[in-house]
């Protein structure tokens, strides 16, 4: 459970879930505004600790960690991507994905190596020396996904990485997060309001009111094929509206 206090009352933000996340599963959270999805991903990704009961990350209870150890865990095992992308204006894209290997102990050469290997991977290895706002909309969220992916994590945890996106690009996002989830073994968590999107997870978890009211599997989309399949006149309408 999870709980926040306005003043005297308490508000009950998650009420008694209870599932597990296989390593390797491609998960989707969806819900309505308010249904507690948010402060689930916050508690997943080692942001937040619940109220009560207990949340166990490769067998460590995170409820026993103090401010600094929840932080090596999110350094370690956790990458995280935003719907806004989060990076620095003035940084290049290469300086932008070496942001959390600063915090460790790794060599000025070795960042520059591992950040130039993550953005390889989400197809911008020719764009390292290119500014924010030198790229694209769905070219800043690779970064942000390059980012995310530096610190070799086991989680990437997504809050609505397709929500400021086009939907060609949206599915390009997706698209790499199921080679990531097929190549590597990366275990993926989307939060999304989306349900177009969560067809792409093999696996989602239905919120509302603070409760997991569905746990489904179900066959995923396969987001390449779909890219493929897109009609031209439709990649046309969507620029044209945007």
């Amino acid at each position: 459970m999870k709980d926040y206090r306005l003043g005297e009352v308490p508000l009950h933000v998650l009420k008694g879930i209870s599932f597990d996340i296989e390593r390797g599963d491609f998960v989707s959270i969806m819900g309505p505004s308010g249904s507690g999805k948010s402060t689930l991903m916050n508690i997943l990704g080692c942001l937040d600790t619940p109220t009560s009961g207990s949340y166990c990350l490769d067998g460590i209870d995170i409820g026993n960690l103090d401010r600094d150890q929840l932080a090596e865990i999110r350094n370690r095992k956790i990458g995280f991507v935003f719907q806004q992308f989060n990076l620095l204006a003035r940084t290049t894209a290469a300086e932008n994905v070496e942001l959390p290997l600063m915090y460790t102990d790794i060599s000025a050469r070795e960042r520059h190596e591992r950040a130039k290997t993550a953005l390889v991977a989400v197809g911008l290895g020719e764009r390292a020396d290119h500014q924010p706002s030198q790229l694209s909309g769905g070219q800043q969220q690779r970064v942000a996904i390059a980012r995310a992916l530096v610190n070799n994590p086991s989680i990437l945890l997504a809050d609505e990485p397709t929500g400021a996106l086009d939907s060609r690009t949206g599915l390009e996002i997706m698209a790499i997060f199921q080679g990531l989830n097929q190549t590597k073994g990366l275990t993926v968590i989307v939060v999304t309001h989306d349900p177009d999107i969560a067809q792409y997870s093999n696996r989602s978890l239905h919120f509302k009111d603070g409760k997991l009211r569905l746990d489904e599997k179900h066959s995923r989309r396969d987001a390449t094929r779909d890219l493929e399949d897109m009609r031209p006149e439709q990649e046309e309408e969507e620029t044209v509206q945007s």
